[in-house]
């Protein structure tokens, strides 16, 4: 039975000792056949099994993850929501995704967390202005909140920002609507969600290989057994192309690490998420009090999660011109996730030359913010056999038509 959450269930299991409480998903024991797999339990992969059996009426789906629930980029990102891009293209798909964040918790009844604190993203020279004043317009046209603030109006609403850093602030581009979530909940919430309606979240499950027969997907081969499905989505961000070679499919990734870390717990300070792509940081602060510091990739390829020490160095260099009040806090921990980036910083949502076979990927440092928009156009695509409309422009076809969706600029730390 749903277990519904609220302030009445808070003090009603509280009086009984918190001993009363279900948990919030199964661990069932894998089936030999479904209709629909997904590999991969991050965001994504779990927001795309929620709306395929919520939206599509498909109960008989299995998640599959060869590590827990929210492991992998999922749990080690910044948190922030934001939806301003510049092709069409990329504002169709962040803001749907924002439009689904500003009513997801009462969805799925699970506080997310989600704050609308606003994004300043900074311009440092004539040439970021130019960019940012483009970028502005477009964004603007299709009907998404954006403005150009002053360096006096910046430093009324980040009193501590140093404008005469290194590289001078001149401008900035400032998203009222976006913001942050926690991280964890999002997984969380989608699971629990995904859970009550049937599908099977299936969790320390490798998959080692696809059965493919007859030009179309016929299973998986994983460490817990042989599964057959009609239809299979992968959604594993930095290891797709190491997936994708498994089913003969070539996919134009490189995957990188991406650090990040946070201070010690601070008196609210940051009202507002701060990202610059000249001198190559972003931060905010949770409702912790942490400060949250990220910033570019490391500059090899890598599947390490740890990411090397002249990172860390750079983006404290960073964080110290654009705040020098910092300059006495203390690090209490570092993570890195594994990033998926393409040639043009915009994801892949595509079905393959093996019917029945979708990929969904390349979302360099851009995945959380689309995490429902992304698992609600990919549900749709893969119940129907083929793309939904948002999601056509983002195929693999693109890579031989030419025709890019060029977001270097507004991915600020993809490259």
């Amino acid at each position: 039975m749903k277990q519904h959450y609220s302030i009445f269930s808070l003090i009603k299991h509280s009086l009984a000792g918190h001993h009363g409480w279900k948990p919030a998903w199964r661990e069932p024991e894998p089936k030999s056949g479904y209709d629909v797999i997904i590999i991969g339990a991050g965001g994504h992969g779990l927001a795309t099994s929620y709306y395929l059996a919520k939206e599509h009426g498909i109960k008989n789906i299995a998640v599959l993850e060869r590590g827990w629930l929210g492991g992998g980029n999922t749990g080690r990102n910044t948190t922030v929501i934001r939806s301003d891009y510049l092709w069409d293209e990329s504002s169709a798909i962040y803001n749907h995704s924002v439009r689904l964040y500003e009513t997801l918790s009462q969805e799925l009844n699970y506080n997310l967390m989600f704050s609308q604190r606003g994004l300043i993203f900074l311009a440092h020279t004539e040439h970021d202005m130019e960019e940012i004043q483009r970028r502005n317009n477009a964004i603007r046209m299709n009907d998404i909140d954006s403005e150009i603030l002053t360096p006096k109006q910046i430093k009324k609403l980040v009193p501590h920002l140093n404008l005469n850093c290194h590289y001078p602030v001149k401008g900035a581009l400032l998203q009222q609507r976006a913001g942050t979530a926690r991280h964890d909940a999002v997984a969380w919430g989608f699971a629990r969600a995904a859970d009550e309606l049937g599908v099977d979240i299936i969790q320390n499950c490798q998959v080692t290989g696809f059965q493919i027969a007859g030009g179309r997907i016929r299973g998986v081969e994983t460490s817990r057994g042989n599964m057959t499905c009609e239809r299979l989505g992968c959604v594993v961000a930095g290891h797709s192309s190491v997936m994708a070679d498994m089913a003969g499919v070539r996919l134009p990734i490189e995957s990188f690490p991406l650090q990040a870390f946070v201070s010690e717990p601070l008196k609210p300070i940051l009202h507002h998420v701060l990202m610059s792509n000249s001198i190559h940081i972003y931060l905010s602060q949770s409702d912790k009090g942490e400060i949250v510091i990220g910033a570019g990739t490391d500059s090899y390829n890598s599947y390490s999660q740890q990411g090397g020490f002249d990172s860390i160095e750079h983006t404290v260099e960073s964080l110290l011109e654009l705040m020098p009040i910092f300059s006495r806090l203390r690090l209490m921990r570092q993570w890195a996730g594994i990033v998926d980036i393409t040639p043009d910083r915009s994801p892949i949502i595509s079905d393959t030359h093996i019917e029945g076979l979708f990929f969904n990927c390349g979302w360099g440092t851009g995945g959380f913010k689309a995490t429902p928009g992304s698992g609600h156009i990919f549900a749709n695509s893969i119940a129907n056999g083929k793309l939904h409309p948002i999601a056509e422009p983002f195929s693999l076809k693109r890579f031989t038509s030419g025709a890019l969706i060029d977001e270097t600029a507004a991915a600020a730390a993809a490259h």
